[in-house]
């Protein structure tokens, strides 16, 4: 359930993103070729990044560059770099477990696809291991302290900096930026994407000062409300674009937390303009419609209320990097601007 609730959130349709099928899913593929069309910036080495589990340092431009989470592989390559291997995007990703605006990019490098290791059941160690990484980005991902201690028998390793899948697309890129000696380019990067945001901020004025809760609803529970925390990244997101924390938001998650739940009970004290939620079939959103308590929640009985159910941008979403936010503001904007409006 933790890790449904962390990868779900908005969708694109399909006719707008076709699955492909680049990419290895095996990692038996240890001759995956390091590849950059970068180069690293004079005197970026030795560097030293301070993240939840202490400080790393690397000494010299990785070569072999792995990934964990489902955000850095975005920030690597959006950076001209090109992991050896990432984790495989098993909820929302296309047929070799990728992503579709990450092939884009991969795409126009030349290079060869990273192998793609599954994380259900935590840091695959071994898996990573084969591919003898010089680094292990982990900025925004979920990985223990001992899964830490382990993987940095191996490389050296950036976790997140604070709390897990907290961390916002700019403090991630940034981090990245540090560890892969392109500290210069990932704030040109940075600065490129928050123009694409600024300027779809203002071609959506009724975003502004809109307030949000981005909820978890499921027809096997219609007994609680889940709620995503501000410090969420595809909540924090939203407020690049203008919008804020509606009251409501306030209290029902735990510090360090990305989620909390209320009572379903309490459905009509959860006032807010809009309320943004994902399903897993499209039949769903009329479940919570016509329920005696979700039904009382104010933005869904006032038909302020997107609940997406394909599932491609559910993972740009909820992944916001400079890769997948033009995607957000092409398809999924617009449907919270309708959300807002009540269209």
């Amino acid at each position: 359930m933790n890790r449904t609730l962390r990868l779900g959130a908005a969708a694109l349709a399909a006719a707008t993103l076709t699955a492909c099928s680049t990419g290895s899913t095996t990692t038996e593929a240890t001759s995956a070729q390091p590849s950059a069309a970068t180069s690293a910036e004079a005197d970026a080495f030795p560097v030293t990044i301070e993240h939840a589990f202490g400080k790393t340092t690397i000494t010299e431009d990785p070569a072999r560059v792995a990934t964990l989470g489902w955000t850095d592989q975005d920030h690597a390559v959006a950076l001209g770099v090109v992991p050896v291997g990432a984790t495989k995007l098993t909820w929302g990703g296309n047929e070799a477990g990728s992503s579709d605006w990450f092939d884009a990019a991969l795409a126009e490098t030349g290079a060869e696809a990273p192998v793609r290791y599954d994380d259900t059941d935590g840091a695959p160690i071994d898996e990573i291991a084969q591919l003898d990484p010089d680094i292990i980005l982990a900025t925004n991902s979920g990985i223990t302290e001992a899964e830490y201690a382990k993987l940095s028998k191996i490389a050296p390793v950036v976790a997140y900096p604070e709390f897990a899948w907290t961390t916002p697309w700019q403090t991630s890129l940034e981090m990245v930026g540090q560890a892969l000696g392109r500290s210069d380019l990932a704030t040109d990067v940075a600065d490129d994407t928050t123009a694409q945001i600024e300027a779809a901020r203002a071609d959506n004025p009724e975003l502004d000062g809109a307030s949000l809760i981005y909820g978890y609803l499921t027809p096997a529970d219609l007994s609680t409300v889940g709620i995503y925390a501000p410090a969420d990244p595809r909540v924090s997101l939203l407020r690049d674009f203008g919008m804020v924390d509606a009251a409501a938001v306030d209290g029902a998650i735990k510090e360090g937390e990305f989620y909390g739940t209320v009572s379903a009970e309490r459905a009509s004290e959860l006032d807010s303009d809009v309320i943004i939620t994902w399903v897993e079939k499209p039949g769903d959103a009329q479940t919570f419609v016509e329920d005696n308590l979700l039904g009382q929640i104010p933005a869904i009985d006032s038909g302020h209320f997107y609940a997406e159910s394909s599932k491609p941008v559910a993972l740009a979403s909820t992944n916001p990097t400079p890769l997948s936010i033009p995607v957000i503001i092409d398809t999924v904007i617009p449907k919270i601007v309708a959300a807002v409006d009540g269209s």
